[in-house]
């Protein structure tokens, strides 16, 4: 399931005119329909792809919200006030959801316009050149129409290589970019220009901040709760994947008493280490459901897996491909057409691993408030009160600095001296430390549904990236979720009586660094062969001599650096799968 559609907009210089002519035929047998047309723009998509109609001729692609959770009908009164031109601005100020918004012209100069919600979650990629091209859902729609022919973009290969949990509007494929959540995409004449119609920041300034925990608890607990029940009201069913975590765990509560038909599911590893059983069985249990329990052995992860043909970033990794055949089963054999993921729980609950929150506590609130937050990251991170004062004091004094490369068994002269921007890094000159990590993280979540692709067969929700949750969790200052010296403190806060106590006090975390440390070594010899024989080394951008030392040195207990070789090897495969 999932949002499956291509919006076409043909000019006077179509780039294939015969795509746009054979469209309707070609697409019929991939199971779309024209659905929607407008100002030269044709909307095909899937007759499971959700519409709704507005004034001006505009069409809205996905679920919408009203703010109190209710879904948007084409004859409610909030759809017929929408002004033709403005209606993205009213959507992100006035509801939430996953969408995507298309407006036609209101003059000849702006011939299109797209919005995509703050969530991201109906995909959209796009190329539009001289007043013509598509976007779409899917990549692989556009080629079935042979209006766009596969060409890896080698600079961009060569950065994320260097930044591989940097998100940017470019993809792995020349010429088409991604609009990228919370922006506006406007064509100018004959080419696209981009804006932002929501920002993070605007949720972090001192009229928005929560101002007591008990209160900001509060809140939080109803958003949260009715953003699940929102999801549940229009999915009908959900495959909660239970990690047996804090976050995972709040969102499978909030779906009890819902309509929906839930089911629970967790992996267990052949290997140590995150075996989560003993607080997802508890967690089910609450919900009255049984709780699937899946066996991950190492050998159903590999590192050249079939690639999503609608990929168009190295976004899947072995675990994933493994995690997603598992869980696609499981839906099927229970005949479930939603999965429901805690996923980005970390980044929206604050949960930071340095010393911003005090450092962010002494600029908000002064000395005396430093001192009890940098107390209480004592506790938490079980260390002395005046290492996390240092901490802190350098937290304080460091000037904001972009994320750095990672060059490790790269051809240095490849590697970018900078990231590319991404709209959320352009924060204000005196942002809290805070709320920079908080906000570069919650930029960095956009990667989450390029790594899932049971997201395209069935609905894939995230509902703590859900709009709502978003905007509360960071109107939260980041000194407030670590109270008591506890990590998401205002989640547990707000949940503590519906989660089970070991779930809500646990403070340790599963870990796959057992599963894929067996996992590298049973396939170290093969993944040696795919790098050094592969498209990445024929293109100069890795150092064969440090990989080659790499592979000859032993694997100690702990070391973890191996994973570096597993990216790469994600990389090599997705590219191999381009042609």
């Amino acid at each position: 399931m999932g949002c499956r559609y291509i919006l076409l907009l043909e000019g006077r210089t179509a780039g294939s005119r015969d795509g746009f002519t054979e469209a309707p035929e070609r697409l019929r047998g991939i199971g779309l329909k024209k659905r929607h047309a407008c100002t030269g723009a044709t909307l095909f998509a899937s007759q499971d792809t959700p519409t709704l109609r507005i004034p001006g001729g505009g069409i809205i692609i996905g679920h919408v919200f009203l703010r109190d959770g209710t879904p948007l009908r084409e004859e409610s009164d909030f759809i017929t006030s929408l002004v033709p031109g403005s209606a993205g601005s009213s959507l992100i100020g006035q509801c939430w959801g996953e969408y995507l918004l298309v407006q036609p012209a209101v003059d000849e100069a702006s011939p299109l316009c797209m919005t995509r919600d703050p969530s991201g979650g109906v995909p959209c990629i796009h190329s539009f050149s001289d007043g013509s091209g598509f976007a779409t859902s899917d990549i692989s729609i556009a080629t079935r129409l042979n209006l766009y022919e596969r060409r890896i973009d080698w600079n961009f290969i060569a950065h994320f290589l260097a930044y591989t949990y940097v998100k940017s509007e470019r993809t792995g494929l020349s010429r088409i970019r991604e609009l990228l959540p919370g922006c506006t995409l406007r064509l100018h004449g004959t080419e696209p220009a981009v804006e932002q119609a929501w920002s993070p920041w605007d949720f972090v300034a001192p009229a928005r901040r929560q101002t007591s925990i008990d209160s900001a608890a509060a809140e939080l607990r109803t958003v949260v709760r009715r953003t699940v029940g929102s999801w549940a009201s229009v999915d009908g069913t959900a495959l909660v994947e239970l990690s047996g975590g804090l976050d995972s765990s709040i969102v499978a509560t909030c779906l009890q008493g819902t309509s929906a038909r839930v089911h629970c599911a967790t992996l267990v590893p052949t290997l140590p280490g995150a075996d989560e059983r003993l607080y997802a069985e508890a967690v089910a249990h609450g919900l009255g459901t049984d709780l699937h329990v899946e066996v991950l052995d190492v050998d159903s992860a590999r590192f050249d897996d079939p690639v999503p043909p609608w990929s168009v970033i190295p976004g899947v990794g072995p675990l994933q491909h493994a995690v997603d055949r598992i869980m696609d089963a499981v839906a099927s054999r229970e005949g479930l057409h939603c999965f429901y993921s805690g996923g980005g729980g970390d980044t929206v609950f604050s949960f930071l691993g340095g010393a911003a929150p005090a450092a962010d506590a002494f600029r908000e609130r002064g000395f005396g408030a430093a001192v009890r937050t940098i107390r209480q990251l004592s506790d938490l991170h079980q260390c002395t009160f005046w290492l996390a004062s240092r901490l802190t004091l350098l937290q304080l004094m460091k000037p904001h600095q972009p994320d750095r490369a990672n060059g490790e068994l790269l051809n240095a002269s490849t590697v970018p001296d900078s990231p590319d921007s991404h709209p959320w890094s352009r924060g204000p000159d005196n942002a809290l430390p805070g709320d920079r990590e908080r906000i570069s993280g919650l930029a960095g979540t956009q990667l989450f549904r390029d790594a899932v692709p049971r997201g395209m067969k069935r609905w894939f929700r995230l509902p703590l990236l859900s709009q709502p949750v978003m905007e509360t969790c960071l109107s939260i200052p980041s000194w407030m979720w670590v109270a008591e010296g506890r990590n998401r403190s205002v989640a547990r806060l707000a949940f503590s009586d519906t989660l089970p106590p070991h779930v809500l006090h646990r403070r340790s975390k599963g870990s796959f660094s057992q599963y894929n440390a067996a996992f590298y070594r049973r396939n170290k010899a093969a993944m040696r062969r795919f790098l050094l024989e592969g498209q990445l080394q024929a293109h100069d951008l890795l150092d064969a001599k440090a990989l080659s030392d790499f592979f000859d040195r032993p694997l100690s207990p702990r070391d973890r650096s191996f994973m570096r070789v597993v990216d790469l090897c994600r990389v090599e495969n997705w590219v191999r799968h381009q042609s």
